[in-house]
């Protein structure tokens, strides 16, 4: 008879989405698993120290291991990262910004524990995609997140006209987000694109002391643009 084996968790851990105080806006209960992981799958190995360090400045920073989950990671390496859930240990997954899985590559490994039978628990932090959507006043019921619009500015315009036209037809919100130092040009195109009575909320520095999250028509923000350049923010169509 084979020897039981307890199998570890996968711990989603969510992370801070700017330079702020972890324990402002995420429970205790990060701290205290993040105090008894020492296994960590993240995107990048000296932001993810750097975040452990200020939830629990106290942990012993030689003794973490990491395993790099990002654009140069073979698809094939991913399913080893799990390995030490399966010998008994339980791990954490990371995010650069938020929480993991949601627009994030962690959406891989949670796919895979559960393929492996590795019980994943996700724990409470802050989402910027939910909390522009709560904080917009458009349609929570019904919202549809796009992930980045095409870079070519003609097709990028196309697609804009294509989520304004899909908002009109279901009531839906469409939330889109851009590489932070091409928002002020995103904008731009928003403006010029959409209808004048189109709402669009621009949310912008979450949780920061910088902190922007306004819902306006297109024709306010054709001649009141804010300068996006270089921060975080998440745009939000809606048209009735």
């Amino acid at each position: 008879m084979k020897p039981f084996t307890v199998t570890g968790k996968l711990y989603l851990i969510p992370t801070t989405l700017g330079d702020t105080s972890p324990l402002e806006v995420m429970p205790i209960s990060v701290k205290k698993v993040v105090e008894h992981i020492d296994t960590y799958i993240a995107e990048n190995e000296k932001t993810a120290r750097r975040f452990i360090k200020k939830i629990s400045p106290g942990k012993s920073q030689p003794s973490l291991q990491f395993f790099a989950l990002n654009k140069f990671t073979e698809e094939s390496e991913i399913p080893s990262f799990l390995n030490p859930c399966l010998q008994g240990q339980s791990i954490g997954l990371l995010s650069e910004a938020g929480v993991p899985g949601v627009a994030d590559p962690g959406a891989d490994v949670v796919k895979i524990a559960h393929q492996k039978g590795i019980q994943v628990i996700p724990l409470v932090g802050p989402s910027s995609i939910l909390m522009a959507m709560m904080s917009s006043g458009m349609n929570g019921q019904n919202f549809a997140f796009n992930g980045y619009l095409p870079i070519d500015q003609k097709e990028r315009k196309q697609e804009l006209k294509r989520l304004e036209r899909l908002s009109a037809d279901h009531k839906q919100s469409q939330l889109f987000i851009e590489t932070p130092y091409r928002n002020n040009k995103m904008l731009e195109d928003i403006v010029n694109a959409l209808r004048p009575d189109t709402s669009i909320c621009i949310a912008c520095d979450i949780t920061l002391p910088s902190e922007f999250i306004v819902t306006k028509p297109v024709s306010f923000w054709k001649t009141n643009m804010p300068d996006l350049h270089k921060r975080p923010a998440i745009f939000i169509i809606h048209r009735e």
